[in-house]
């Protein structure tokens, strides 16, 4: 049954139904909950088999440097539906916020310019939405699935569709990677994370469930071949921030925020394209406007990407992004954010980090939510390198991970591509340190970022934190206690005797 998926791929380049003319393309969005650039067989990883994501990349756009705007689920979506970035998205720029319906989104765009849409699972999540004065989902109404969706819409309606799976998000079933078929010898672990067994085996499980959203996809773009619909679509596949690991999800680091995305519009983009540029996924919003024909609004600070997919120069300076984030879960006492910015160019990261004073994993004793240094998802790695403090190794993997930041970093990414030494106080480096750090005040100023006039605010330290929410369209009833529990039978470390 998993060759399933890559037979019916390959079929595609050989069976097409005939074109139908529309005034508009449809949009099909597809999007992971925490997978990381470069876990994509077509980028070069040996163990994670993606036979759809490859396929759009061989018959589309390929992307190497698309980056969230936040390593965080809420506010990268908040900024993926309006296109704005999460500073300029009010109290949405948090985990676990609200919503505030006044920013114009593009799903609700098209659907107000005739656009049937709809959305299955994840869709802006975590969060309270009705209080922001949406009546449904801001990714569209809940459907069960597309079939469902597709049976709905008034025939020759143009549609927007938006499938959001919890894939790979924890908690994960250990061993299901191994069971699977999949060799952990064959794991390249990021150099930020210890190379031990255990570790291999979470990142299998990891992977089990990057597949399991790749093959959902396939059988999405399956049904929309056979409704005819395939090539008047433009198709999108990617991440709303990086994997559940300590130092990627919730960091401004590249495996927090550096993302997969792979988009197919066939006669529309170039086949197997590869586009090296930066693209921040506040260029979704403009991108999709302009693909239906509406105008982009003045809200907007995203720019349309299809100048660099139609092969012309870019009107946008696309050698840098700019990166941020605030409070992820609620895990310093106080309710205190851990506010960070950082321009990422080609040669260099450079992050400044508002409140050096504050852990930036979360405080070493549990506040509220997931546990101790709690913005890192609990996990048998997590608990693997807790278990690290004071110990002697080749590689300080605690101190990288849960203890204090100085107030400013600097990494050289061709170099230290898993950004592991700091070169904030290295003489050599000052006029790069006083280049990105004028950038990055230069963005922050002209996008009004409330940090720029008033880094020490505590905007959003007091923005409403809703541990009870509508995730899948339906209430959370169990209770962020239960639910700790449950993450710590699952993974308890002297259980497993990873050495």
């Amino acid at each position: 049954m998993k060759y399933l998926a890559f037979l019916f791929l390959l079929s595609f380049s050989q069976v097409l139904i005939p074109r139908q003319e529309k005034n508009a393309p449809n949009i099909v969005f597809l999007i992971a909950d925490d997978w990381s650039y470069p876990h994509a067989g077509i980028y070069g990883d040996r163990v994670v088999r993606t036979p759809t994501f490859d396929f759009l990349a061989e018959n589309g756009a390929l992307f190497h440097h698309a980056y969230c705007a936040s390593p965080s689920c809420s506010p990268s979506r908040a900024s993926i539906l309006t296109g704005r970035y999460p500073h300029q998205n009010e109290s949405a720029g948090n985990l676990w916020s609200v919503f505030p319906s006044k920013f114009p989104n593009w799903v609700s765009s098209l659907e107000k310019t005739g656009y049937f849409t709809g959305k299955e699972r994840k869709g802006w999540a975590p969060g309270d939405f009705e209080a922001g004065g949406y009546a449904h989902n801001p990714a569209g109404k809940n459907f069960s699935s597309f079939r469902d969706f597709l049976d709905a819409r008034p025939e020759e309606q143009a549609f927007c569709y938006w499938f959001g799976s919890s894939d790979p998000h924890r908690v994960y079933e250990t061993n299901a990677g191994v069971k699977s078929g999949m060799d952990k010898d064959l794991v390249e672990v990021p150099e930020f994370l210890p190379d031990l067994d255990c570790v291999r085996n979470d990142l299998l499980d990891y992977y089990f469930e990057v597949e399991r959203f790749d093959r959902e996809c396939g059988n999405i773009l399956q049904q929309l071949k056979a409704a005819g619909e395939l090539e008047n679509t433009i198709v999108v596949m990617t991440s709303d921030n990086g994997m559940p690991f300590p130092r990627a999800k919730a960091n401004l680091y590249d495996y927090g925020t550096r993302m997969p995305l792979a988009i197919y519009w066939q006669g529309e983009i170039q086949k197997g394209i590869a586009i090296n540029d930066f693209v921040n996924f506040v260029d979704f919003a403009p991108s999709f406007l302009e693909a239906a024909g509406l105008n982009i609004p003045k809200t907007v600070a995203g720019s349309s990407f299809w100048d660099i997919l139609k092969g012309k120069k870019s009107q946008t300076n696309r050698q840098q992004v700019f990166l941020e984030r605030e409070r992820h879960a609620n895990v310093r006492k106080g309710d205190l954010s851990y506010p960070m910015r950082a321009i990422r160019t080609h040669d260099f990261l450079y992050i400044r980090n508002f409140e050096p004073n504050r852990h930036p994993a979360g405080d070493p004793k549990t506040h509220i939510s997931v546990g101790q240094y709690g913005d890192i998802d609990n996990s048998i790695t997590k608990f693997l390198m807790m278990d690290m403090e004071g110990k002697e190794a080749e590689l300080d993997y605690f101190s990288l991970t849960f203890e204090k930041r100085p107030a400013e970093e600097l990494y050289d990414v061709k170099n230290d591509p898993f950004q592991l030494q700091n070169l904030a106080d290295d003489k050599r480096y000052d006029k790069n340190m006083k280049d990105l750090r004028a950038r990055l005040a230069s963005w922050m100023k002209i996008h009004e970022d409330l940090r720029a006039t008033s880094p020490q605010t505590t905007y959003w330290d007091t923005v409403r934190y809703t541990p009870k929410y509508q995730f899948y369209d339906y209430d959370l009833r169990q209770s962020i206690e239960d639910y700790n529990l449950l993450v710590r039978q699952a993974g308890r470390l002297d259980s497993l005797k990873c050495k």
